[in-house]
């Protein structure tokens, strides 16, 4: 009963800061203005994005990369361990909302003087202390909020992981496929040179064609060579950058042998502008950490107000430990703490004010996530439109140079002209058609960048499976 009525009275000395305790009223998140009803770029369809967008390439090869990476990639890993952290973090901020109980105990042997003599003697204490932080400002909640933001906040740096990585993988594999492509155009082109040289040279042994016929179909052959060497790096170079992907040391042949170029799909509809937000888990990651700074000025506010603390302490002590916890040996208390910050050389108003310029710093970084996310995809849109645009006038181009090749070619042979028009014409050949291979690939990429610029909601399965 004594005890009730010590609680009693401590509640009733708490009672008047019950009252008017609201210390910080939450700040909204205003988007940076308006958003569009539709995107600039024409073509953009309403429908909505596809989900697993790499499975449109319909490449068993390409499924199988991403997949691997899913599973096996150092910067998945890492951000799964980020979000451990995070999530612990929230257990250590739960627990200062809880009761904390220590269990106390001491053994000990004296000696001391008596009256008849130095005495001898035992000690032994066992005994409970409990101590408990009344929110009474709302600083240990606003403490929970925050590490509870900041772990969905690094889920959502976790899909866009997935997405950055998915297309990552993607435009490595399409690389490598180009430049296999273009080491077989190489090979050709070095294969139709020297066919052409072997021609020149035996009319140069007739006496048909000057020497200088002959050096410069040496010079065309020399410089297809060349521009072997150049594309077996970049093809090696690729190769390796995405075996580090999928965790593996750098080796070859990790993209396999394909080394024609798909058509691909058609370009990814965009859905509409207002969906685009729901989508983009950089934006959604954005928004969490811009709430959680929030979160961290109300817990930064009610730390400058008073704390009070209830402390209780049970236990017992005697010389004997037979007798250490009969009721003659028990000690107990109850003790209210408060604690009022008086002078802190302005510390914690300093504190304050941080935090509320980092939510400023937070709410900027969000606008600009926003409009870089709408631009990305006005950007993707547009770089779809401009290379399918280039594609056509870039395949005009080969057909012209394949015409313009084969009647130089005939016209030299026959001794109706000299060897400049075929040097050129067997130039401008190989170059378009080099050309065409990379317009190819870049379409493709740009399909990729649409696909990554327009987000989606397949990453939250993919996490399903490993949290």
């Amino acid at each position: 009963m004594r005890l009730k009525s010590v609680f009693r009275n401590c509640l009733w000395l708490l009672l008047p800061f019950f009252i008017g305790c609201s210390l910080h009223r939450p700040q909204e998140a205003t988007l940076p203005a308006a958003i569009p009803p539709a995107y600039v770029e024409p073509g953009a369809t309403a429908a909505p994005p596809i989900e697993r967008w790499w499975e449109s390439f319909a490449d068993p090869r390409l499924n199988a990369l991403v997949e691997e990476s899913f599973a096996a990639n150092l910067d998945l890993a890492q951000a799964f361990a980020r979000i451990q952290q995070a999530e612990a973090q929230i257990g250590i901020a739960r627990a200062g909302q809880l009761p904390s109980v220590n269990l106390d105990g001491a053994a000990g042997r004296g000696r001391q003087p008596g009256f008849k003599g130095p005495e001898t003697a035992d000690s032994f204490q066992l005994s409970a202390a409990a101590a408990f932080e009344l929110d009474l400002w709302g600083k240990l909640a606003a403490r929970t909020e925050t590490a509870l933001l900041e772990a969905a906040a690094s889920r959502e740096d976790a899909k866009t992981l997935y997405l950055s990585l998915s297309a990552r993988v993607a435009d490595l594999y399409f690389q490598a496929v180009e430049q296999r492509a273009q080491l077989e155009l190489a090979d050709r082109s070095i294969a139709a040179f020297a066919d052409t040289l072997e021609r020149v040279e035996r009319r140069y042994r007739e006496g048909l064609v000057p020497a200088l016929d002959v050096y410069q179909s040496r010079q065309n052959l020399a410089g297809a060579q060349a521009s072997r060497p150049l594309f077996a790096n970049t093809l090696a170079a690729t190769e390796h950058a995405l075996a580090v992907l999928l965790g593996r040391y750098p080796e070859g042949g990790t993209a396999g042998t394909l080394a024609e170029l798909p058509i691909g799909p058609a370009a990814f509809p965009a859905g509409l502008p207002a969906d685009l937000l729901a989508r983009r888990p950089d934006i959604e990651a954005a928004l969490l950490r811009l709430k959680a700074s929030d979160a961290r000025i109300a817990a930064a506010i009610a730390d400058r107000f008073p704390s009070f603390n209830l402390i209780g302490n049970y236990g017992g002590a005697s010389s004997d430990l037979g007798e250490l916890l009969r009721s003659g040996n028990i000690f107990w208390s109850l003790l209210l703490d408060l604690a009022q910050p008086v002078f802190d050389g302005g510390r914690r108003s300093a504190e304050v004010e941080r935090n509320r310029a980092i939510f400023r710093e937070n709410l900027s970084r969000y606008h600009q996530s926003v409009l870089t996310a709408f631009q990305e995809v006005e950007d993707a849109l547009a770089a779809n439109r401009t290379t399918e645009e280039r594609i056509v006038f870039v395949e005009a181009r080969v057909m012209a140079s394949q015409a313009a090749l084969r009647l130089a070619l005939d016209r030299y042979l026959q001794g109706l002209s000299d060897y400049l028009p075929v040097l050129t014409a067997q130039e401008l050949q190989f170059d378009a058609e080099s050309q065409l291979l990379a317009a190819r690939r870049q379409l493709l990429a740009d399909r990729i960048s649409l696909a990554r610029a327009l987000g989606g909601s397949w990453m939250a399965a993919e996490m399903g499976e490993k949290l």
